[in-house]
């Protein structure tokens, strides 16, 4: 009874203060107090404290804890939420249990404005946190997980040495009456920059956006019992704007961001599985400070998810919960099977680990009340985008396990947006078919970035950045499937109609959604998956739908055109390789010891090294992001085959063929010619797509992930010094021959630009007419500088002194072939002929790039240097000789070619000779 009228007479003393305060005027009406005022009242523990000036400064009154709390919801969860519908405030609860406990934070921009990187679905950042109460604050605090240590001591050590980050310090609003549960507002937490989207506009728009709080609010709401689901609406204002299209007025622009605050599941049974590098998983790395291990102090588990079958002793069993993906309502309908399949066709892979049906797909409800971005859903979203063309298949994971807890794979609809405008043309085609040819409409679905764009994502936690290429197809992806599309209407080995192209597209999305769904279930790039077939068995279906087309799907796939001659086969895989039911085995089947108590992820050794003993077989061959810096010629992204030399031949051949079938009236009537000019370039950016691959032969080298025990001691191996001449001739015949490009007056005064000028689609403001020689000159450029740059040129040195003598393409060997074949009309004896202009432009860079070695204004090795002027006084006696010989009989353009470059290496020749 005491305690009661205690009470009773604090709070009369405390109504006194707030009756006589000049900082509350009106404050005697105390029913019409709103909710803002009602944040600052006071705690039983400041009472309790006797910290008398603190309670009376922030006139706080623990009396209106429950007048908070009963007008306004109550959700109750994870975390008790109290949500006023009137003020829109948000309080969050937090029990003196949940303090400095981890839980899990999956931010996520729920929507965009579909241009320039801000695009709907893109994961923002993932991360451990805990709320700490320090006096009268409440921090939220990001935990440090790169640190481990297992002994106290060492525990302590950690905890001086290396930071957690404080990332906010939030005042506690008021405590209930028993001293205990504290109550927050959410605004203070989320209605600030949380993650970080200053710094992603300012990235990406290239201009100065800040968060405007009075057009940002929250939106919906959740609370169940083992995470929090928040939307966050976020307006940004501008004074300048940036240089957007898809928002009306691009000074102000608005993002929905969506929060999934989850507990971390303790004691669930799942071991941790230590990687393997001759294996590509993507891995949760940490050091652990007390291994003893000097060799190497780093932890590396595999990221898998927790699969265990429902009965251990079967051979193969389903599993007790299997992985189950949802395919967004928001996906097109005629879309919808050939995502299922490429979920589906993993289930193959897990049989070899075990598990039947380890995989299931179900199709969100129209009607379904939660949201793709829900922690407790793995969905497949479709989003729309100006200029993304991209997929991607991020996961969340447990940083201190690498258990995975979450996957969403997004898709923009422009990676099969410029097939369906093929397919459309066919169908339109098909009832107007006149000229023994089906009509080609190929516009480019994205005018904007069209560099290799792999993904647009933002971690604002623990580092910050924009491109993340492990984890997408980029614009190239859908390139090859519209040259694809545009091939099955031109090429005669196939056989064009609305059916057909039907069948594409589904395969094509299939194959892309394999690919992304392996990322979710832990799986790296392999881009070496490509290479298992011979050319000869990559349209034998019989093979290809058994054993696969490529031994990996995880590779950057090129669409499979069949050679002239050959009866197509499948464009895309329809069923994974084995190297995917390898590396599913490696992380997936469950170890013997698992029946053990008390096993830990070290006693798995020996059963896991056996199923990686194996990597040596071909098939198995794995590169990834980081193992194919022009080293390894089959180890490329958008190649085919084991035998890439023929296969680019097949293609440049393919390409040669299509350009004659554009140049034979390929238009429809009243179709425009700018349609002709995008087909034009697609073939022509394939054509040269296909010579690049030809010139990873130089000075390439295979590489693979063996370690000692492996059955082979080679981890490198040059390519033969025949492989490399071959690459050689055929990089002349294709790139650098004088009859290499031949196109027609008629073909190149139709390629017309499109004059669609509007947002979205602009007029060139260059040259109106075809720049041929400009576009052929880049390109045989880029061929030629990658030839003759300074790391092939170290690495032919090397190689020289890896290989017996004789066995080894030199780098003299090398500059001059090329200087042979480009020079051709100067170094030949005979009768001379004129120099056309796409050959005289070829000769000039190539005599820069001499004259750049030589004069040393690059990181040339000193040999290179050394050829280069000997190559060049070769040359200009070359030169000299003709102009004697053969001057009267030149074309002025000739003549005036071969003065002008003789002159320049006289100059260039004397200048060092003054210089040294």
């Amino acid at each position: 009874m005491k305690y009661w009228i205690r009470k009773f007479a604090i709070c009369i003393v405390l109504l006194y203060n707030l009756l006589i305060s000049s900082d509350y005027a009106g404050a005697n009406q105390l029913s019409n107090i709103d909710v803002q005022q009602l944040n600052a009242l006071p705690t039983v523990e400041n009472l309790a404290s006797a910290d008398n000036n603190l309670a009376k400064n922030k006139k706080e009154d623990f009396c209106q804890f429950n007048e908070i709390v009963k007008r306004i919801d109550k959700l109750e969860g994870l975390f008790t939420l109290y949500c006023s519908g009137d003020s829109g405030k948000i309080y969050l609860e937090i029990k003196p249990e949940q303090l400095n406990k981890d839980y899990l934070a999956i931010v996520t921009l729920e929507s965009g404005v579909g241009e320039k990187g801000i695009y709907s679905g893109l994961p923002l950042s993932d991360f451990i946190f805990y709320f700490q109460r320090v006096k009268n604050r409440l921090h939220f605090v990001v935990r440090n997980v790169k640190f481990r240590a297992e002994s106290r001591p060492e525990q302590r050590s950690l905890a001086r040495s290396f930071s957690d980050s404080v990332l906010y310090s939030l005042e506690i609003h008021t405590i209930k009456p028993d001293g205990k549960n504290i109550l927050i507002s959410l605004d203070e937490l989320l209605m600030q920059d949380f993650p970080g989207l200053t710094t992603l506009l300012k990235y990406s728009l290239q201009a100065d956006y800040h968060l405007d709080t009075r057009k940002s609010y929250l939106g919906d709401v959740n609370s169940f019992a083992e995470n929090v689901e928040i939307d966050s609406i976020y307006g940004f204002s501008s004074l300048e704007g940036a240089n957007l299209v898809t928002v009306p007025d691009s000074r102000a622009l608005t993002l929905k961001v969506h929060y999934s605050f989850s507990q971390l599941r303790e004691n669930t049974g799942y071991i941790p599985r230590l990687a393997d590098d001759r294996v590509g998983y993507f891995i949760t790395a940490f050091q652990n400070l007390s291994n003893n291990n000097a060799h190497e102090s780093f932890v590396r588990y595999i990221n898998r998810w927790h699969l265990e079958p429902s009965d251990p002793n079967a051979p193969l069993s389903p599993p007790k919960k299997p992985i189950v993906f949802w395919i967004e309502n928001a996906v097109p309908l005629e879309y919808r099977d050939a995502i299922r399949e490429g979920v589906l066709m993993w289930n193959k892979a897990f049989e070899k680990a075990g598990f039947q049906n380890a995989i299931e797909v179900q199709q969100m409800p129209d009607d379904a009340d939660w949201q793709p971005a829900d922690v407790h859903y793995n969905t497949i979203r479709w989003f729309n985008s100006l200029d993304a063309g991209f997929a991607r298949g991020p996961v969340r994971v447990n940083p201190l396990t690498g258990e995975i807890l979450d996957a969403d794979i997004i898709v923009d609809a422009n990676m099969v947006r410029s097939i369906q405008q093929e397919y459309h043309a066919l169908m339109e085609a098909n009832s107007s078919f006149t000229n023994g040819h089906f009509s080609q409409l190929d516009k480019n679905p994205c005018p904007g970035n069209l560099s290799a764009m792999f993904s647009k994502g933002f971690k604002a936690f623990p580092e910050q950045h924009l491109v993340d290429n492990d984890f997408c197809y980029s614009m190239e992806s859908s390139d090859q499937a519209a040259m694809g599309a545009l091939a099955l209407s031109i090429l005669p080995n196939t056989t064009p109609s609305s059916e057909t192209m039907k069948k594409y597209v589904h395969q094509y999305l299939r194959s892309l959604i394999a690919h992304e769904v392996g990322h979710t279930l832990g799986l790296r790039h392999n881009f070496h998956g490509s290479t298992m077939l011979a050319p000869e068995e990559l349209n034998n279906t019989e093979i290809t739908r058994t054993k696969g087309l490529v031994g990996s799907v995880m590779d950057y796939l090129p669409v499979n055109i069949a050679p002239q001659g050959i009866q197509q086969g499948d464009y895309f895989p329809g069923v994974v390789g084995p190297y995917d039911e390898w590396a599913i085995e490696y992380g997936y089947k469950r170890s013997p010891s698992v029946a053990l108590e008390g096993i830990i992820p070290e006693s798995e050794k020996t059963f896991l090294e056996q199923i990686a003993l194996v990597s040596p077989q071909p098939e198995l061959s794995y590169a990834t992001d980081e193992d194919i810096w022009d080293i390894n010629p089959l180890a490329n992204v958008w190649d085919m085959s084991s035998d890439v030399l023929l296969y680019s031949q097949w293609q440049m051949d393919n390409a040669r063929f299509m350009w004659q079938r554009l140049d034979k009236g390929y238009l429809s009537k009243g179709e425009s010619y700018s349609n002709l000019r995008v087909s034009f370039n697609r073939v022509l950016k394939y054509y040269f797509r296909n010579a690049t691959l030809l010139s990873k032969y130089i000075g390439g080298q295979s590489f693979r992930r063996l370690h000692a025990s492996d059955d082979t001691s080679w981890t490198f191996v040059p390519v033969s010094l025949l492989k490399q001449r071959q690459a050689l001739t055929k990089l002349q015949e294709y790139v650098f021959a004088e009859n290499a490009f031949s196109f027609s007056p008629q073909l190149l005064n139709q390629l017309a630009p499109s004059r669609w000028e509007h947002w979205g689609s602009s007029v060139p403001n260059n040259r109106l007419d075809y720049p041929i020689h400009d576009r052929i000159l880049g390109f045989q450029s880029a061929v030629l500088r990658s030839l003759l740059d300074s790391d092939r040129l170290n690495r032919l040195q090397d190689i020289e002194l890896k290989t017996l003598p004789g066995e080894a393409l030199s780098i003299p060997e090398l500059f001059d072939t090329l200087q042979t074949g480009i020079w051709t009309e100067v170094l030949t004896p005979g009768e001379s002929k004129p120099i056309s202009s796409i050959r005289r432009s070829l000769q000039r860079e190539h005599l820069n790039i001499l004259l750049e070695m030589m004069l040393d204004t690059n990181d040339t090795p000193e040999d290179g240097r050394t050829l280069a002027w000997y190559e060049l006084r070769q040359l200009q006696k070359a030169i000299d000789v003709r102009l004697k010989q053969l001057s009267e009989s030149l074309d002025i353009y000739t003549l005036a070619h071969l003065e002008a470059s003789g002159d320049r290496i006289a100059k260039a020749l004397n200048a060092q000779l003054i210089s040294k």
